[in-house]
């Protein structure tokens, strides 16, 4: 008897292999889905367009072949990568084995990447040998987003629900607790077990309390901040405000509430203190040197201290609204209406206010700046009852901060000049140098001078500099070893910062001159430098800056001016508008400065 595998092929019914591998690209298309077929070595034979889409790419059917898979990429859905000859295709090939509604990773050639939901069923000829194996992608992208999504939305009110700061419970329509958070059980040091799958009404202290809850509740009302008091496990009783509504079925029934629990204990028990205590504290913000006012809700002044009354240049009145001051601005000096005063956005708004400035205006013009500090009263059902400011006194403050900027805009224009100095220092310096190393010298004995200037200015804080200790921290690093042949004399002056800088250039490049060619090189030469104070009826009291130098080699006139005689003249006739006799005598050098006093004293 014969079989069907015996009969021809024309004779017998072809296998879903065979019907596939027969069928027009257009039947392939009409599937609904990304569908392909390979034959018994693992070769695409054949796909339709959806597949191609969902590749990115169109695969060969010729040589070369590509085996098990159209993707230009295969991972497993953890994204670890998943090579074709080990994907679920292979293994149907190889091993006749079918995968339903496996995950697979597709990626694209421009990279991309979609979540492909993998049907594969092996197709077998009559004998049941394997013939091939078909495949049918399904795109889930989207849909693995959106159930991700959900997760982390469910997750997300799960975390907020069992770690809120808040305590929540939920209680059913027959008032048995059902789910309680972490915060709930912690207020009330209950565990799970003891508290939820009970009736909330016996951890109510007051029956009446919570057979009102429920019965306003299931009428569809909401609470906010509703009173009430709760039995702990440990026998206390806690004050809290309850803020609950309920959740309805369609057909009107209640299916659960849900309640915020807020512990109110603390505050319960400072409002009874506060009561008892009023008057010691008044007359403890009566004994405050700061400014402090209170108010009622409507924002109508019920108390002030002295210093409020010192503060303001007035007495306010009883009833006065919002603040105690006659007239308020903002910090740049805009009119301020009281009932937009930061008290007032703290009552009106019912929360603390911080980080502003204002300006008071007392009725004699003078003006106060200050920080305030308005912060909402409440009693113990957290009702808003008023408010307290406290003004504090910024004027130290604000002259200071003037003070700093004038310093910094100082700061700022000395740096300047002694960057223009330095800079003026080292092109003259370079252009009158013999060689670099001329030129190192040079320009470092003026920088250290102008640097000795600057050190005795900062310990004065730049406010004045004594001419005779200028004198000596410009000539004791020149003279060395020959400071007991130099003589400084005069009376007290005190000279400016720009004076003083002045002088040490010149002074700096005559001590220069001096030790390097004049009376301080040779080992019996001295030094004179003399000032005094000239006063003559009618005009001017000028400085007078005499220097002398004797017993040291012949001098001779220079037959050519220098830059350190040129910058010796720019310092005193320039900046400090004086008079420069500078003389070359054959027993020495001889300068006379002469220069206004009221140009250079401190206190000229």
């Amino acid at each position: 008897m014969s079989t069907v595998a015996d009969l021809p092929l024309n004779a017998r019914r072809p296998t879903d292999y065979e019907t596939l591998v027969a069928a027009s690209a257009t039947t392939l298309d009409a599937i609904p889905g990304a569908v392909y077929v390979c034959d018994r070595e693992g070769f695409l034979v054949r796909f339709n367009s959806e597949a191609a889409a969902l590749w990115g790419r169109t695969p060969s059917l010729t040589e070369p072949k590509e085996r098990f898979c159209g993707s230009y990429r295969l991972h497993r859905p953890d994204g670890t990568p998943l090579a074709h000859e080990d994907c679920p295709m292979a293994k149907a090939i190889e091993e006749g084995v079918d995968t339903r509604n496996g995950e697979a990773l597709i990626e694209r050639p421009d990279g991309s990447k979609r979540i492909v939901l993998v049907n594969i069923r092996a197709l077998k000829d009559h004998r049941g040998a394997v013939q091939g194996a078909i495949n049918c992608l399904q795109d889930i992208t989207e849909r693995k987003a959106l159930e991700a999504e959900l997760r982390g939305q469910r997750q997300a009110l799960e975390d907020f629900f069992e770690n809120g700061a808040v305590g929540l419970h939920i209680v059913n329509a027959d008032g048995i607790i059902q789910r309680a958070n972490r915060a709930e059980l912690e207020l009330l040091g209950y565990k799970p077990e003891e508290y939820i799958g009970r009736h909330i009404a016996e951890f109510h202290a007051d029956a009446p309390v919570i057979g009102d809850i429920l019965r306003r509740l299931s009428s569809g009302e909401q609470l906010v901040r509703h009173p009430a008091r709760l039995r702990a496990k440990d026998g206390s009783i806690k004050h809290v405000v309850i803020t609950s509504n309920c959740r309805f079925q369609q057909d009107g029934q209640m299916l659960n509430t849900r309640c915020f629990t807020t512990d109110v204990t603390d505050l319960h028990l400072a409002e009874d203190a506060r009561r008892h205590s009023e008057q010691k504290m008044r007359e403890l913000l009566e004994a405050l040197p700061a400014a402090v006012y209170t108010t009622d809700a409507a924002g109508r002044i019920d108390f002030y201290n002295k210093a409020a009354v010192e503060m303001a240049g007035r007495t306010p009145q009883f009833g006065d609204e919002w603040c105690v001051t006659w007239r308020l601005y903002t910090p740049d000096g805009v009119p301020l209406p009281h009932d937009q005063c930061p008290m007032a956005i703290a009552l009106k708004e019912d929360r603390i206010v911080r980080g502003v400035e204002a300006v008071a205006e007392r009725p004699d013009g003078t003006r106060v700046p200050f920080v305030p500090y308005p912060t909402p009263l409440h009693d113990a059902n957290g009702k808003l009852i008023g408010a307290i400011n406290m003004l504090v006194d910024i004027t130290d403050r604000k002259q200071a901060e003037t003070r700093q900027k004038v310093l910094i805009d100082e700061l700022n224009h000395r740096v300047k000049n002694t960057l223009a100095t330095v800079q003026s220092l080292s092109a003259q310096t370079a252009r009158h140098a013999d060689n670099p190393q001329d030129f190192v010298v040079k320009f470092q004995a003026r920088l250290m001078a102008l640097a000795r200037a600057h050190d005795l200015l900062t310990k004065r804080h730049w406010e004045d500099a004594p001419l005779d200790a200028l004198a000596k921290e410009i000539l004791a690093p020149v003279a060395g070893a020959a400071q007991g042949r130099v003589s400084i004399q005069g009376p007290s002056v005190d000279l400016t910062p720009r004076a003083a800088l002045s002088l040490t250039m010149a002074l700096g490049e005559l001590a220069t001159n001096a030790a390097k060619y004049g009376a301080l090189s040779a080992e019996e030469g001295t030094l004179t430098v003399m000032w005094d104070i000239r006063r003559e009826p009618g005009q001017p009291a000028m400085l007078q800056i005499d220097w002398q130098e004797r017993g040291g080699p012949p001098v001779s006139p220079p037959t050519r001016r220098g830059f350190g005689a040129r910058l010796v003249e720019r310092c005193i006739e320039t900046d400090l508008r004086g008079d420069l006799d500078l003389k070359f005598e054959p027993e020495g050098v001889q300068c006379r400065v002469t220069v206004p006093l009221a140009s250079c004293a401190a206190h000229g």
